[in-house]
């Protein structure tokens, strides 16, 4: 079945120890989901600076995990430094909102968490 992230990442960061992947999934499971409403709400207000640091700041977590969302992050904070309406990253908002919810969602059956 295919996942929206990559166990072989976890694995290769967490040098195959099993355990400490659990750890690293949960610590995703913790951090991530916060952030990433801060986002929308950033977003929502037309708050691009905060949208900025957000979208900046889980970037490396999703290279990390393997989440397919790079593009659109990069969109996103790029429209940060532009005038442009909300509507215009409205599109890849909600590509890496769905995203990032089917991730977590997957994270927590394979990990058990």
């Amino acid at each position: 079945m295919s996942r929206h992230y990559s166990k072989e990442k976890i694995k290769e960061v967490a040098g195959g120890d099993e355990d400490f992947m659990a750890v690293v999934a949960q610590t995703f499971l913790e951090e991530i989901p916060p952030d990433l409403h801060a986002l929308q709400e950033a977003i929502e207000n037309d708050n691009k600076e905060l949208a900025y640091q957000f979208a900046h700041k889980m970037k490396p977590n999703f290279e990390m995990f393997g989440v397919e969302v790079n593009k659109e992050v990069l969109a996103i904070e790029s429209w940060t430094k532009t005038s442009k309406k909300q509507s215009a990253i409205d599109q890849k908002l909600l590509h890496v909102v769905t995203t990032v919810k089917a991730v977590i969602e997957e994270l927590q059956e394979d990990f058990q968490l």
